[in-house]
């Protein structure tokens, strides 16, 4: 079954968080993960401002978002985000 990862970060500094952003597509492919939504412009419809950047990817399951998270490249990738950028992960089951 799919499953999204939903990524909410408060980026404090973009230079740093940009070198973050260059690594993590090769690693995310690697384990089957595409990206769906990677910040950019937002609306909000209804309720509080969102102020945080939004990046959603795409895996065959959680297994497979919890491998790429847990790999050693992305644990890597994470040190460069330290100090640039507070984030939020969760992944979840989708419909088939």
């Amino acid at each position: 079954m799919p499953a999204y990862l939903l990524v909410r970060a408060n980026v404090t500094d973009m230079e740093q968080y940009g070198e973050y952003m260059k690594r993590t597509p090769a690693i995310a492919e690697k384990y089957g993960g595409t990206f769906i939504i990677r910040g950019g412009d937002k609306v909000i419809l209804e309720g509080p401002a969102v102020p945080e950047r939004i990046v959603l990817l795409k895996f065959d399951s959680i297994e497979a978002a919890e491998r790429m998270y847990n790999s050693d490249e992305y644990q890597a990738a994470i040190k460069l985000r330290a100090g640039a950028a507070d984030a939020s992960f969760v992944v979840m089951e989708g419909v088939e």
